[in-house]
């Protein structure tokens, strides 16, 4: 069975009140959510990992999102490239702390393709890559072709109304799947066992599967004890200030 071992995340700049939103919530307290982002890796130390704290970049508001820059596979990691233009610059910070994890197995999504791996979801050796505002067809294609290298498949999903495909999906590995709004009856995902999140918490449908833990955003009771009842250990975090700038809880953590 899958296990994580390492984890990376990065401290939020103070830069971060600046962040990319569509969100209309005001903008971010910062040490609010320096104490949240505390708290998040709090839980993550309950998990059985080793984790990497990278230093918060300034010039980067979006940095502390480390999730779209790089995807960590079983074989590689992937570099991406942000389909926010301000982003771009991010993979360079972050191509320097995955390399030491995946020596010579370093890939590139290049021009002009884009990708940001918020739109990626792993089942099994599986990927769904969500065709999003951020990640193209192009962007698409290169990812496949390089997953394919290393014996791995995936295949695109479309979305109508999401940021990201992880904006409303959560692999929680033994075949559950968390789903909100439009996934809910997307076709390709009805093999799995699907966990309807219902509208009014529809946010919570972004947690992460950690060894047997779930961590997942705080005050989503419903979707707390259906997860619960699945049989696994809930933690929860309080992310009130990252919704503000369109971030969940995948979003603060690469996990591989």
């Amino acid at each position: 069975m899958k296990k994580f071992s390492h984890i990376i995340a990065r401290t939020p700049a103070k830069s971060l009140i600046n962040g990319l939103t569509s969100a209309n919530l005001g903008k971010p307290d910062y040490q609010k959510a320096l104490d949240q982002h505390n708290s998040y890796i709090r839980a993550l130390q309950q998990c059985d990992v080793d984790i990497t704290i990278l230093p918060a970049s300034e010039q980067f508001p979006d940095s502390v999102f480390v999730e779209d820059v790089a995807l960590c596979t079983p074989h590689c990691v992937i570099i991406t490239r942000p389909g926010a233009e301000s982003r771009r610059a991010e993979i360079e910070l972050i191509t320097e702390a995955v390399s030491r994890f995946y020596p010579n197995k370093v890939e590139y999504i290049k021009a002009p393709g884009t990708v940001e791996a918020g739109d990626i979801m792993m089942v099994e050796n599986h990927f769904y890559i969500g065709l999003s505002a951020r990640t193209n067809q192009e962007g698409a294609n290169q990812m496949i072709t390089i997953l394919e290298k290393y014996g791995l498949t995936g295949s695109v999903v479309t979305l109508e109304k999401v940021l990201h495909l992880k904006t409303g999906l959560a692999y929680l590995e033994h075949n559950n799947l968390l789903a909100a709004g439009e996934f809910i009856t997307k076709p390709e995902f009805q093999h799995l066992n699907i966990i309807e999140i219902p509208v009014q918490e529809s946010y919570a449908a972004n947690c992460i599967w950690v060894n047997e833990r779930v961590i997942m955003p705080a005050g989503y009771p419903i979707t707390k004890a259906k997860i619960e009842a699945l049989g696994y250990q809930v933690i929860e975090v309080d992310t009130s200030e990252y919704r503000k700038i369109d971030g969940g809880v995948s979003c603060m953590s690469l996990r591989f």
